[in-house]
């Protein structure tokens, strides 16, 4: 039985079970809102699903988001970081075990002048254990688990942005497409209406002007072409690189945004957001790290007690290495306490105070961030909504002036500029329309993403549980 008697100053004791805590912290008093600003469709209280792109209703789009959700690089990136961070949390934990160590040696020793010999073979197991009697090594294995969740929650905001990456650029590429549809039906337009200045200015009846100026238009309209199928190939290729592809060989079947559904999006309480968002969860884990670092750097002002013990044996004879005389057994104690090191503890410590600061107020912008991002969502979505209705009724009118106006030119009855007028506007109304449902649809992937995608944290902790454990419990 192995009896062990260290004395350690009645201090110390005291000052090591001290709770430790940082007197000059504020406290986090963040005032949570108990609605949105802006609620769309009579203000449901729905999170959307973590599958939220299949409710835009495409199957390729669907298809692309699988794909780039398994072979993207930046997630792929985001992986080996969780999994560069689980070894580190291993390590973390090993001083919390004791260390073994096997020394085996063989030695001959030879006579002069008879020859004779003897062999010697020792082996001995080592045994150093630290007394981790300040919390020390705990707090250095909790800061590690804390930072392998926080880089959990960061692969999870990589792949949330990836996601909505993909289902925006997809979207781009359809809407580029629409637009693509609306130049050329503009071109036909112009060239009908050319064709019929061409046939009245061979009869006479109209200016040479008339027909340069309707000729501009057409080469104008034409022009436009060439600009959004460079955008569209600039488009497809970004969603390419997305899903990890070489864009050489990557296609997009869908031809615009007719058959892409405008979703309803409600978003729940705000006070929930806080366990529905990565990077907040992120930003929870990286304070609760902090403060773990806190405790260690307190923890290391204070003496370090080392167990040590080592059992062997050593023979001139193999077969009598386990004998009971020739067994060797050795155990000691030793504590190490810190005297004078130019305050190099005590200012590791004060570092530590200061970077759990920092990241106190980097995790309270991260939650006022999050929810201005998803009222501004909001906000979006109800504007755009009311610009949509009238922008509708504006296209329903400019399309009839300009079936009138090249009616009546048709007839006599009006001039060219009348027609060139209500063209143009009605072209810029088409381009417009087109872009407002783009808008919309984006400002749905904007919420979704600022809802936190429909991601929900699996690993049972409620919102809020990283910030207590450093300390900080958001109110």
């Amino acid at each position: 039985m192995l009896n062990l008697s260290v004395i350690v100053p009645a201090g110390l004791l005291l000052g090591g079970c001290a709770h430790v805590s940082d007197p000059h912290e504020p406290a986090l008093a963040m005032e949570i809102p108990a609605g949105w600003g802006q609620v769309p469709n009579g203000g449901g209280q729905i999170w959307p699903d973590s599958d939220w792109w299949k409710r835009l209703g495409s199957a390729e789009l669907t298809g692309l988001v699988n794909e780039g959700r398994a072979s993207n690089l930046e997630i792929a990136a985001a992986v080996a970081r969780v999994r560069q961070a689980e070894s580190t949390a291993r390590i973390a934990g090993a001083p919390l075990l004791p260390n073994v160590d096997l020394a085996a040696g063989a030695s001959r020793t030879s006579q002069i002048p008879w020859g004779r010999g003897t062999n010697a073979v020792s082996s001995m197991l080592e045994i150093g254990y630290e007394v981790d009697f300040w919390g020390k090594n705990k707090a250095g294995l909790a800061a590690a688990q804390a930072s392998l969740d926080a880089n959990r929650f960061d692969r999870e905001t990589v792949a949330l942005t990836v996601t909505t990456g993909i289902v925006s650029t997809y979207l781009q590429v359809l809407s580029l497409r629409d637009q693509l549809a609306i130049a050329r039906e503009n071109v036909a337009n112009a060239q009908r209406v050319l064709k019929l200045v061409e046939a009245q200015s061979r009869a006479g009846a109209t200016s040479p002007l008339d027909l340069a100026r309707q000729r501009s238009v057409v080469a104008g309209e034409q022009a436009v072409i060439p600009s959004l199928l460079q955008q569209e190939r600039e488009a497809r290729t970004a969603l390419a690189v997305l899903l990890g592809r070489p864009a050489q060989s990557f296609t997009v079947s869908g031809q615009g945004l007719g058959s892409i559904l405008l979703p309803e999006v409600s978003p729940g309480l705000p006070s929930e957001l806080l366990a529905r968002r990565p990077d907040i969860r992120a930003a929870e884990a990286n304070l609760a790290a902090a403060n773990a670092n806190v405790m260690a750097a307190h923890a290391a002002l204070f003496p370090s007690i080392n167990l040590s013990g080592s059992a062997g044996g050593q023979s001139s004879a193999l077969l009598s290495l386990v004998n009971a005389p020739n067994l060797l057994m050795n155990f000691g104690a030793g504590i190490v306490a810190p005297i004078f090191d130019a305050d190099r503890l005590k200012n590791q410590q004060a570092l530590a105070l200061e970077q759990k600061q920092e990241l106190l107020q980097i995790y309270r912008s991260t939650v006022i961030a999050a929810f201005a991002e998803v009222d501004n969502a909001l906000g979006q979505i109800r504007n755009l909504a009311e610009q949509d209705r009238l922008k509708q009724t504006e296209w329903e009118q400019a399309r009839l002036a300009f079936n009138l106006s090249e009616a009546r030119y048709r007839a006599g009855a009006e001039d060219l500029m009348t027609v060139l007028d209500t063209q143009r506007s009605l072209a810029g109304v088409q381009n417009e329309l087109g872009q407002l449902k783009l808008k919309r649809l984006k400002a749905t992937v904007s919420l979704y993403k600022a809802l936190g995608g429909g991601w929900k944290d699996e690993t049972g902790h409620d919102a809020g549980s990283r910030a207590d454990a450093a300390g900080v419990i958001p109110g």
